[in-house]
């Protein structure tokens, strides 16, 4: 879970850079975003239900 934590502010100065820089890009920087911290929200749920 502290992955996660550090993981996200990562993210988001990325996605923000991105979006500064070429500002058409912003649908795609906030779909991708929300996939990757979707997906590392319930990644802990999803390694538990191999085994």
């Amino acid at each position: 879970m502290e992955n996660i934590l550090v993981i996200q502010p990562l993210v988001a100065l990325i996605a923000g850079i991105l979006i500064l820089v070429m500002p058409r890009l912003l649908n795609y920087v906030v779909a991708i975003y929300l996939i990757v911290i979707g997906v590392l929200g319930l990644w802990p749920q999803l390694g538990s239900l191999g085994g």
